[in-house]
């Protein structure tokens, strides 16, 4: 009977350790097979942190040392929302005003920091009697989409001059244009006015001699607040924070990188093959921008953006902006608030509230 019971409780010994070995030999492989996907595109000028993340290794430095697999998925950047929504990709960048009304109508992003302001512009033609933004009242205006960031802007530029942008009050006409098609429309005078995105822009006024009436990165409501920015999902945010973390940190060096060699910066993308163009006029475009990036400051851009946006009627009514921002801002407590590149090729962190110089 002693050794029937011995092995008895040899077997159920060894039974408990072989369960236990392979729960934890689970635990290893569901870490080891989770895969964190970056939504990444060429062709774009301002994704240069995206790119620079890439380029120098920061996105390999930071998913290593977090002990995190990751992978860059090619997409086209107009499709971020259907890959968000069809779980293709966990994280990219874009438009942040772009992203406002598509987060909601139930899109389920955080942002988790901003990588630099301005880059959208307002024209028009050289013979236009229209001086400002207070003369487009009852005008045509050009756009890239309805729901595009310089739509989003624009219709805050002119809620504060009191020209009618809601639905029940409407005092300007939107037309939609391609964005590359927008310069030839306001030169066939087919509208008054357009708005446009960098390289565009840039390279739209040069060619026709357009007149800018706006620039974001000039006006004091404006020039402070994140024009593009990083995001990841909500679920990703909750659930893999260490993932959303060395994203958001691979991210904010990049564009901290950016800000201080703009130059270097452009180079980069050009012999990468990640966007087209003069290296001397991208690099000024890109130095014509605040690349410092700020979790902060992006915190601030979004209520901002949603407290207009409320009150113009282009929010569901009765929405909670703080509550709305708290769960559309992600913050870690391993990411500081900025970042700063130092000459030696290392970084310093910024950990307080406002750093947005």
């Amino acid at each position: 009977m002693k050794s029937v019971k011995k092995i008895t409780s040899f077997i159920l010994a060894m039974t408990i350790a072989s369960a236990l070995f392979l729960t934890g030999c689970g635990k290893n492989d569901k870490n080891e097979e989770y895969v964190f996907r970056i939504g990444t595109a060429n062709g774009s000028l301002c994704l240069a942190p995206l790119h620079v993340a890439e380029d120098n290794g920061y996105f390999e430095e930071e998913f290593q040392k977090a002990g995190i697999k990751y992978e860059l998925v090619e997409i086209d950047i107009q499709q971020t929302a259907d890959m968000i929504t069809s779980g293709k990709i966990d994280a990219c960048v874009g438009l942040a005003g772009s992203f406002i009304p598509q987060i909601d109508s139930g899109l389920e992003i955080a942002f988790t920091t901003g990588i630099h302001t301005g880059c959208t512009k307002y024209y028009v033609s050289a013979d236009s009697d229209i001086n400002d933004m207070s003369d487009l009242k009852g005008k045509k205006i050009g756009v890239p989409g309805m729901s595009d960031s310089s739509v989003v802007a624009l219709k805050r530029i002119l809620h504060d001059l009191e020209i009618g942008v809601s639905t029940d009050n409407m005092e300007i006409e939107l037309v939609v244009y391609n964005l590359t098609d927008l310069p030839l429309a306001l030169a066939n005078g087919a509208v008054d006015a357009v708005a446009l995105h960098d390289p565009v822009a840039a390279s739209a006024e040069a060619e026709y001699g357009f007149t800018k009436i706006f620039d974001l990165t000039e006006d004091g409501k404006f020039a402070n607040e994140y024009c593009c920015a990083g995001f990841v999902t909500t679920s990703v945010a909750s659930e893999h924070p260490e993932a959303a973390a060395a994203y958001t940190r691979a991210l904010m060096k990049a564009s901290a990188y950016v800000q201080a060699e703009p130059e270097n910066s452009a180079k980069l993308q050009i012999e990468n093959d990640q966007c087209s163009g003069d290296l001397e006029n991208n690099a000024k475009l890109l130095a014509s921008y605040n690349y410092q990036p700020s979790v902060s400051v992006m915190e601030d851009t979004f209520r901002n953006s949603c407290t207009d946006l409320l009150e113009i009627g282009d929010l569901k009514e009765g929405r909670d902006i703080n509550k709305f921002t708290s769960e559309h801002i992600a913050q870690f407590d391993d990411v500081p608030d900025s970042y700063i590149y130092n000459a030696d090729g290392t970084f310093s962190s910024i950990d307080s509230k406002k750093n947005n110089e």
